[in-house]
């Protein structure tokens, strides 16, 4: 095979709890990961003759916020460099990246780039390693990575690279309010590691309230519980975000949340229909630059004819 394109999904947090900073500098996380249908893709070509490994971006959305590298600081190639290194490959690869996922928008899209190319390096170069092996060289690269190799509704632990999936029930309907301009994952711990210092933190753990909810299918009982500690300190860098999530909750979303980091911020409709009500309360409010329709859970990366 000298060519494949993998698709893969964006990611929301439904809940997102932060311990205290470690010694090695990160926070123990615990967190449950839901896989939308907002997909990027990514398709290496097989080079032969060099083992220089190539990135471009397309990005397919004019709101985009933030840059994307194209060289070796890219997740995907970042990835990709894993896979050979590990396999001992000795041929390069071209990756092109086509984006909808919001750029530096708390879904994880530089993440999930980074999971679709191992599963396409993994087809164009032969390698064989199985969707478990996969996932061990995931973790290397991303906190989020892992979980977007296997896509649907899962736990994550550590710093998110321990995934459980959740046998929940039901699909949920969001409507996603993007900004005109992206916000620093680094910023965003820095933040609440200042809002939260002094205090005594606990060790992170999902509420049972959640987890209940996806066992029952409830998206009322979902939209109650959401959670995420890094709110406050996102709210505290970019306050115009409260205004968003303010029109999300009047529209009479379930539940309304900043996605991880953000700065997009999420909202749970009852179903389809709702779910447009929402989007059309956010565009016309002007509140955010775009608004986008999504649903959840589905599959993870992997390979499309």
């Amino acid at each position: 095979m000298t060519s494949a394109t993998a698709r893969v999904p964006a990611k929301i947090n439904l809940s997102l709890a932060v311990g205290p900073v470690r010694e090695d500098g990160y926070h123990p996380l615990a967190t449950v990961y839901q896989a939308l249908d907002l997909h990027d893709e990514v398709r290496a070509t097989l080079v032969e003759d060099s083992d220089h490994i190539e990135v471009s971006v397309h990005l397919e959305s004019s709101t985009e916020s933030g840059e994307v590298p194209e060289g070796a600081d890219n997740l995907a190639a970042r990835a990709a460099r894993v896979l050979r290194e590990t396999t001992g490959v000795e041929h390069g690869v071209r990756l092109a990246i086509r984006k909808v996922i919001p750029v530096a928008g708390g879904m994880a899209g530089g993440s999930a780039d980074a999971a679709a190319a191992l599963v396409v390096c993994n087809a164009v170069w032969g390698t064989g390693l199985s969707r478990d092996e996969l996932s061990e060289l995931a973790a290397e690269v991303g906190s989020d990575v892992p979980f977007l190799l296997h896509g649907g509704t899962a736990i994550g632990d550590g710093r998110g690279e321990s995934i459980s999936p959740i046998l929940g029930r039901g699909n949920y309907y969001w409507a996603i309010a993007v900004s005109d301009r992206g916000l620093s994952t680094p910023a965003v711990f820095a933040e609440f590691d200042r809002l939260t210092a002094g205090r005594e933190i606990p060790q992170p753990s999902v509420p049972e309230a959640l987890l209940a909810a996806l066992r029952a299918g409830d998206p009322e009982a979902l939209g109650e519980a959401l959670s995420n500690d890094l709110t406050e300190p996102a709210l505290s860098l970019r306050p115009e975000l409260r205004d968003v999530l303010a029109v999300g909750s009047g529209a009479g979303a379930l539940g309304s949340i900043v996605s991880g980091s953000g700065p997009t911020c999420l909202f749970l409709a009852h179903d389809e229909s709702h779910r447009l009500d929402l989007a059309m309360a956010l565009a016309s409010s002007g509140v955010c630059a775009d608004v986008i329709q999504a649903r959840g859970p589905v599959a993870g990366a992997h390979l499309i004819s």
